[in-house]
């Protein structure tokens, strides 16, 4: 409005209006734009542009942008302010291709542009990823010879930079006569857009030699790049500027909201909360940082509670980023309970229909094993993307369901002939069979026609495939191929896969391996493979000797390091070395208490086991419980069973199959058969481990008949027999002499 040559009003009722028109679009609101809209056309002051420019704009941001087009149609002399205002209207109102085509007939009708036209237009063009539409406007400038208008060239560097075409935004930087803070801040945050966090801080550190002053948005990119860089010390130097600078006052919205995601993501959430607590004025993007931080730091309880706060809040509504930061915490953690509450509230605020929320609830549901409901969301979907079907495929995956998960990979094939690496990622964890191999590779065919091989993601997966489906030939000749770049996650894939699969001594041999002919070292995630693999084959010594590699290496006071050890040398019969590395680790969870108990169980040490579990510092699992019971099996006491069948009921286990199966081996063996019988019809499940035990029992208390009338029902029931059924059977079968049951138990067998 500046740019109009500024006409004194014929009175002062005129200057009047005109003033409650400027007032007004300071805080547009449609019943005080009504009101005035009413008053100029009583004074007639309604001729003035200034004042119909004014109006234009205060309905566009009430929302009411259909009385901002019908004032445009109504003005006869329009000139260039005018029409920029309502080609802005248009863009705030996303109609981006009306206002380039309203752009088409301002020049068709002889209006020329100005600087400010541009800007608009690159705005937009910014917004909507639009490059080529940005080089034309860009040359446009040039042709104009605009390019000096320090705005324009802040616009081009900007929208260069969110279409990712970086080196474009730095050339005309660098070509800039005169910059300001605009100019920097474009630069810095478009190389914080493009990841390039380390050109984002180094740009601010020429600024500062520059002596140009920082602002809030300077200071809030700077802190983003530290998050992302994993440097605390830094991120701290730029709060202490901030603070030197008076941008982390209450009115700095945008460094608080940085400064929050900053402190969070280092673990320093009760810092992150005094900052969102001292906020004075908090937007949604400030609610969405605190809620992802408090999730981040294992505070899922905290985070529900400030959503359900933030509804009480007048000026600031739960949106989109809300929902899809907590959905995924809820699929990582596989809570269902808390994932269907969130599911409720998107209901109940009508966003059910934004494909990025369908598509996280599909995922949540997916990873807490309720696949019914995510097929259902899928079918119901009013329209589908690509990552709506690379979510369905992979949740098929990843569940089991391979078949599914293969069908919907063709039938996406009949709609979008070109597959992306998600896609191609997403099916291969199905190929998890023999049966699948030659699928699988026709999946690795796919990789090639499309130039994936060249990701070492996609190398990798499809490794993982070939070592599942048994074919470690095709493995190691892809793990050779990609030798060169191949980093510890290719050289882990092929060791866990052969240690998963019960490849142990091909794990061994790709380990040393990967320790003579690579430039990769291994990490905690190697250690744990090798380790177990050496206690599967009972090797001590090779077993000791991976131990001392990991003690070289800070691996060794991982957690799941130690734990591993502590399982191997329980195979090797060494319980006073699992004791040891016990007692001398540096922390402790569930898993390590349940290792050590089962060392001492499977070496026949059930007192020390017992007395282990008497002092255990976590709530038992019902992997605890059912290494406890073995242990009171062996040792045939009859009063300690029953105090850990107390647990059970206390933990709520006795629906467990397992643990069921472990409470009829103690009963049995402690002579109470009757009290076996009563636990295996109450259990709700009977899996083949119940029968097995039952099969067992039976013969340990010399009713052989009753054993194999057990194994006849456990067939007529649907339930297929396991190598530890027959070999129950035929130890029944041997201790009573019936060798004709023995060979029809042998016929049986698979």
């Amino acid at each position: 409005m500046s740019q109009r040559i500024q006409e004194d009003f014929r009175n002062s009722c005129l200057q009047d209006v005109f003033n409650m028109i400027r007032y007004v679009a300071l805080e547009p609101n449609i019943v005080n734009a009504t009101v005035v809209h009413a008053l100029a056309l009583k004074v007639g002051c309604f001729a003035d542009l200034r004042a119909a420019t004014s109006l234009l704009t205060v309905y566009s941001r009430t929302g009411y942008f259909g009385s901002s087009m019908a004032l445009f149609d109504e003005v006869r002399d329009k000139d260039t302010i005018f029409w920029n205002a309502i080609m802005s209207a248009y863009i705030e109102n996303k109609c981006f291709e009306v206002a380039l085509d309203l752009f088409v007939k301002m020049i068709g009708e002889g209006i020329e542009f100005d600087p400010t036209t541009l800007v608009i237009f690159i705005s937009a063009l910014s917004n909507g990823r639009r490059l080529v539409q940005g080089k034309l406007i860009h040359g446009l400038s040039i042709k104009a010879g605009m390019l000096s208008d320090t705005f324009l060239s802040n616009a081009v560097i900007d929208m260069y930079a969110k279409c990712g075409h970086l080196s474009s935004s730095k050339f005309l930087f660098a070509e800039m006569e005169h910059r300001d803070i605009v100019s920097w801040n474009s630069i810095i945050s478009g190389c914080l857009y493009n990841n390039h966090y380390e050109k984002s801080l180094w740009y601010l550190k020429e600024m500062n030699c520059r002596e140009n002053q920082a602002d809030g948005v300077t200071i809030s990119c700077a802190i983003a790049a530290c998050t992302c860089l994993q440097e605390f010390g830094v991120g701290l130097a730029v709060h202490g500027w901030g603070i030197k600078l008076g941008c982390v006052e209450s009115h700095h919205i945008a460094v608080a909201n940085s400064l929050i995601s900053f402190y969070s993501q280092f673990k320093d959430i009760n810092t992150a909360e005094c900052l969102f607590e001292e906020m004075e004025v908090k937007n949604v993007v400030s609610w969405n940082a605190m809620i992802k931080g408090f999730a981040l730091n294992g505070g899922l309880q905290e985070a529900f509670n400030l959503l359900r706060d933030m509804q009480f809040v007048r000026s600031v509504e739960p949106d989109i980023a809300t929902i899809v930061t907590l959905l995924p915490i809820c699929s990582e953690l596989m809570l269902l309970r808390e994932g269907k509450s969130v599911h409720g509230f998107i209901i109940r605020r009508v966003m059910g229909s934004e494909l990025s929320v369908v598509n996280c609830l599909m995922d949540m549901y997916f990873k807490c094993n309720n696949v019914e409901k995510s097929e259902y969301l899928f079918w119901t979907v009013p329209k589908e993307d690509l990552v709506t079907y690379n979510t369905m495929i992979s949740g098929y995956a990843q569940n089991g369901r391979s078949w599914e998960a293969q069908n919907l990979f063709k039938k996406l094939l009949s709609w979008c002939s070109t597959c992306t690496l998600p896609t191609l990622l997403a099916i291969l964890p199905s190929c998890d069979s023999p049966e699948s191999l030659e699928f699988g590779r026709s999946i690795h065919g796919w990789h090639q026609k499309l130039g994936f091989l060249n990701d070492i993601l996609a190398s990798n997966s499809l490794i993982y495939m070939y070592i599942y489906c048994g074919d470690l030939l095709s493995a190691s000749t892809l793990l050779c191929r990609i030798s060169v770049r191949a980093d510890v996650t290719s050289w882990n894939v092929v060791i866990t896969g052969c240690t998963q699969n019960g490849h142990f001594w091909e794990a061994l041999e790709f380990f040393n391996f990967m320790r003579q002919k690579s430039h990769v070292g291994y990490d905690s995630i190697t250690l744990v493979s090798v380790v177990s693999a050496c206690g599967n084959l009972e090797l001590a010594l090779q077993g000791k000797l991976i131990h001392g590699l990991a003690l070289k290496t800070p691996a060794v006071i991982d957690i799941r390091v130690q734990n591993s050890l502590l399982t191997m040398y329980g195979r090797f019969g060494d319980t006073e070395s699992a004791r040891l590395i016990f007692y001398h680790g540096h922390n402790h969870n569930l898993c390590s208490w349940n290792c050590l108990i089962s060392a001492f169980a499977q070496n026949e040490d059930a007192k020390k086991a017992l007395e282990l579990f008497r002092v255990i510092d976590f709530e038992p699992n019902d992997i605890t419980i059912s290494t406890v019971l073995s242990a009171c099996t062996q040792l045939g006491i009859l009063r300690y069973g029953k105090q850990i069948h107390g647990h059970v009921f206390r933990f709520d286990f006795n629906k467990n199959p397992y643990v069921s199966a472990a409470l009829l081996d103690m009963y049995s063996n402690c002579g109470r058969l009757d009290v076996a019988l009563r636990v295996f019809h109450s259990s709700p499940e009977k899996s083949v481990s119940a029968w097995n035990s039952l099969i067992s029992a039976y013969g340990f208390h010399n009713n052989t008949q009753r054993a194999i009338e057990t194994f006849h029902e456990m067939i007529d029931s649907g339930i297929s027999p396991t190598n530890s059924t027959f070999v129950n059977l035929l130890s029944v079968c041997s201790h009573s002499g019936l060798v004709d049951e023995g060979c029809w138990s042998i016929g049986k067998a698979p």
